[in-house]
């Protein structure tokens, strides 16, 4: 695994490398504007979701949200990220009750850096999107585990087990 990556550009497809630690970045989120490194301290998931408000983003979201006191217990702070705006993540927090940060990626800075838009196929056509992801980071921001190509019904429960595991 190498010690970083780039961001990548469209043309860039090495997802066989994964980012070794969270990236020196401001975010914008629910919650505010942070920089990531700043999360250092604690165990940090970012999951990473095609869009609020739709069907398996909202039972994803709403797993997290079931679970929270659970990782809380083990010290996990979660974020979720989407290209989604502020506004688009504010309503989905206050609809579904989510008491965890939505960071807001419109850019794809985030997701690029992550490795997670891929092309998918959405009613016969080609298109690029987020593919359903989620990255565990420990207390000095180091990768420790990450999950690709999710489904979202039971994910956060599989995240939550593999981190009672690994305490």
């Amino acid at each position: 695994m190498s010690t970083s990556i780039p961001i990548s550009t469209p043309d860039e497809k090495n997802s066989s490398e994964q980012p070794a630690k969270l990236p020196d970045l401001m975010v914008d989120s629910t919650q505010g504007s942070f920089n990531l490194q700043t999360l250092q301290g604690h165990y940090t998931l970012l999951y990473f979701y095609p869009k609020d408000l739709t069907a398996g983003c909202t039972t994803q979201a709403q797993n997290f949200r079931d679970l929270l006191p659970e990782f809380e217990k083990l010290g996990v702070k979660i974020y979720g990220v989407s290209r989604d705006t502020l506004k688009s993540h504010d309503k989905f927090t206050l609809k579904e009750s989510i008491p965890f940060a939505l960071i807001s990626d419109p850019n794809e800075t985030l997701c690029r850096y992550f490795d997670v838009i891929k092309t998918k196929n959405m009613y016969g056509k080609q298109v690029q999107g987020i593919e359903r992801s989620s990255f565990l980071f420990n207390q000095q921001g180091q990768l420790i585990q990450s999950w690709r190509k999710i489904k979202a019904a039971g994910h956060a429960a599989l995240v939550l087990n593999f981190i009672q595991q690994y305490i």
